[in-house]
């Protein structure tokens, strides 16, 4: 016979705390703690591609741009995520009284890689949806030439655009900015991919 035991399920409070001491991040849904999974080199070298090349074209505007260790809250949705890449417009609105958690991004990248690329296409995107400031959404492919744009267009409305030759250049709808894809992919070799 077997013994069901009972998921732990946590406060948001209880969750900051551990992670504050972790040697390694989670991510909070809704009272479940999730450990993160490690993440390749060329994920890696992809977000940090953009968070580089990014202020590069915004110089003299206001924007910050945040990379992969400060953390996401949706309050709707009681999730704390960690994004690869977020922009917010102007100042942040921190989540508490320290520096480590956002609520107001603009605009999120997302590095996929096979273990959660659903999850970022789909149930993510939705919880992303449910933060006020959100106007643009990019999902990079690190195993080929392949990004996916999602823009903001009126409530409820997204445009769609999807790039896929080193020759395309990204095109910002939330910010004036352009990236040669050619510039995301720099240093990734994908003869030596593995997701």
């Amino acid at each position: 016979m077997q013994v069901q035991t009972e998921k732990r399920l946590y406060t948001p409070e209880e969750y900051l705390a551990l992670e504050e001491k972790a040697e390694y991040k989670s991510e909070y849904h809704d009272g479940e703690i999730i450990p993160m999974t490690g993440g390749t080199t060329d994920h890696n070298i992809i977000a940090g591609n953009f968070y580089k090349k990014f202020p590069l074209r915004i110089k003299g505007q206001s924007y910050k741009v945040f990379f992969a260790d400060v953390r996401l809250w949706m309050s709707t949705y009681r999730r704390y995520v960690y994004p690869d890449v977020m922009v917010v417009q102007g100042k942040p609105i921190y989540d508490g009284s320290n520096k480590t958690t956002i609520t107001n991004p603009l605009l999120i990248v997302e590095v996929l890689s096979k273990s959660t690329k659903n999850y970022d296409k789909s149930e993510k995107f939705d919880y992303y949806r449910s933060i006020p400031e959100f106007r643009e959404y990019i999902l990079i492919d690190q195993s080929k030439y392949h990004l996916e744009q999602y823009a903001k267009t009126s409530e409820n409305q997204w445009l769609f655009t999807e790039y896929n030759s080193e020759n395309s250049i990204l095109t910002l709808a939330s910010v004036e900015v352009k990236i040669p894809l050619i510039e995301l992919y720099e240093e990734v070799d994908f003869s030596e991919i593995e997701e």
